[in-house]
């Protein structure tokens, strides 16, 4: 066996190709949608390398077309979960002893299968049973993931080389080791690369990992386990179940070989998990690691020295993109009274021209929400917002789920800066605004910071560089990803690593050395080249 101190490729963000009429990505991609609407595609779980079917099989169909159908998945049970557990445990030795260069090399060619043959597959896919336009899928499902399996290579092997100092007659080493036991990675619907990245950045570092996908993503997992088996994955690495998720918890949280979860989802489940799992401490092998990105009340604050212009545009790309249902979506807005005629003016003039329908036309900006569900509750604030005396709907307010989920951006205007909508995720195309008189901008400052229990993302829009250092210092902890005269969406990989505290999650920066830290644990190795052969130290001896 060979060895040597291997330097990966160097990472660079896949670009975002445009689909433009003509283009052959835009052929491409019209292709894949028309094949996955002319087939059921069947959904198994992955376990252990194997495809495994049940009697109970679950419609999937597209939110923008709730009568269609894609394909069915196979739903399991507690059987299934032990199962992933035992064939993920089955895999553990010979995954983490496999040579660095050989893990990494499963996940550069995955990058670079998505990049090419794999690339309107999985865009389609998100397309369909996500309901995302087809900029937002290849941003997402193609892009941010390509990114996350290159960037993270190159964070591992990053890590790899960090090591302690030695002295004379001494070697000192310190050995990245994967945990002791298997990673649980539960995922959401709104992001296709959240669901790749999970699993894959525990498994990078040489842990093996049962992942179970929120149900209204399942298609697009289905792409991410085909692209993950065509690069090599060994059997059993990640172990891919359908299962519900208390089933899945009761079962998982009680195993002593429970070593970690890696969490994107609700607050209110996060903190259910965290509290079993303090519950359950004494039946662990080892404390496990708790990872998770929840929710956001992300905000927009402006200053009077803003410009109107680029605060509409800021706020109806960050708020509707996706309709809303992005962690980091603008989902309250503080504006002066100076600047709100000329911001008003031109959201509704942008809000006028977008078009609102099935991801397949591509001249729609905005889709349907993911399911049933959240329709109604969406559509639940948006009705006690119109019955309010307090709020005044000044665009959108109307739905249809009838033949899609749809429901149009909606603009709040609020009196009370407390107010519902103001403090409360809705997970939605809904943007509450207040506007305040420009001399109570510091107080104005304290309310964005206290007014809701998250922290996951906000910015600043101004012109006035004293004013913008004054906010980024108020809202220091009120945002873990902070932008200025910037919407508070669209972080990339390996440029704005992504996280939040307070009720938003442990802020481990996904898209970075940060994240992968919690999946390793290190041993420290002394070598001694000359012991000493006796216990005297030289203080000892006589005068």
């Amino acid at each position: 066996m060979s060895f040597g101190q291997f330097n990966v490729p160097t990472p660079v963000n896949e670009p975002v190709k445009e689909y433009r009429p003509g283009s052959s990505e835009r052929e491409s991609l019209k292709k894949a949608l028309a094949e996955f609407r002319s087939q059921e595609t069947d959904i198994p779980m992955y376990i252990g390398g194997v495809e495994v079917r049940t009697d109970r099989k679950l419609r999937v169909s597209p939110p923008h077309d709730h009568q269609h159908t894609l394909g069915y998945f196979h739903e399991g049970d507690a059987t299934h979960v032990e199962m992933a557990i035992q064939a993920a445990l089955k895999a553990k030795n010979a995954w983490a002893s496999l040579s660095w260069e050989h893990r990494a090399s499963i996940f550069l060619k995955a990058a670079d299968l998505i990049a090419g043959p794999y690339r309107a597959r999985i865009n389609a896919a998100t397309m369909l049973g996500q309901s995302k336009n087809a900029y937002q899928a290849e941003i997402d499902s193609a892009c941010e993931l390509i990114d996350f399996l290159r960037f993270n290579v190159h964070y591992a092997t990053d890590i790899y080389r960090q090591q302690p100092a030695s002295s004379p007659g001494v070697w000192n080493r310190l050995e990245y080791r994967p945990l002791e036991g298997f990673i649980f990675a539960l995922t959401p619907f709104n992001f296709t690369a959240i669901a790749g990245n999970l699993p894959t950045s525990a498994a990078l570092m040489g842990n093996t990992v049962v992942w179970k996908p929120a149900y209204t993503q399942v298609l697009s997992a289905k792409v991410i386990m085909e692209v993950l088996q065509e690069a090599g994955l060994p059997d059993g690495v990640i172990n891919l179940i359908y299962v519900d998720g208390p089933v899945a918890g009761e079962i998982i949280f009680n195993h002593p070989d429970f070593a970690g979860i890696h969490f994107t989802g609700s607050t209110g489940v996060f903190q259910q998990i965290w509290s079993t799992i303090g519950a359950n401490i004494h039946k662990y092998k080892t404390y496990p690691r708790i990872v998770g990105e929840t929710g956001g009340k992300d905000f927009v604050m402006v200053h009077e020295s803003a410009d109107a212009d680029e605060v509409a545009t800021g706020l109806v790309r960050g708020a509707f993109e996706y309709q809303g249902q992005k962690c980091s979506a603008a989902s309250r807005a503080y504006i002066p009274t100076t600047l709100w005629p000329a911001v008003e003016a031109k959201m509704k003039q942008f809000l006028s021209e977008i078009k609102l329908g099935v991801t397949e036309d591509f001249s729609n900006f905005m889709n349907a929400v993911i399911d049933e569900r959240s329709f109604k509750k969406i559509t639940g604030y948006i009705e006690e917002a119109k019955r309010s005396e307090d709020v005044e709907v000044i665009a959108g307010g109307n739905s249809d789920g009838s033949k899609g989920y749809f429901i149009e951006p909606t603009v709040l205007l609020v009196k009370d800066p407390e107010y519902r909508t103001m403090c409360e995720e809705i997970f939605g195309p809904v943007l509450s605004i207040y506007v305040y008189e420009p001399s109570e901008f510091d107080n104005v400052l304290q309310i964005v910071n206290t007014t809701s229990p998250y922290a996951l993302t906000g910015s600043i829009f101004s012109k006035n560089r004293n004013i913008i250092e004054k906010a980024a210092k108020v809202l220091r902890n009120a945002a873990g990803n902070f932008y200025i005269n910037d919407k508070p969406t669209g972080a990339v990989v390996g440029q704005q690593p992504f996280g939040g505290a307070r009720a938003s999650g442990t802020n481990d920066k996904a898209g970075s050395a940060l994240n992968l830290y919690r999946w390793v644990s290190a041993r420290t190795i002394k070598e001694t080249f000359n012991p000493p052969k006796s216990y005297e130290y030289p203080f000892l001896q006589d005068e």
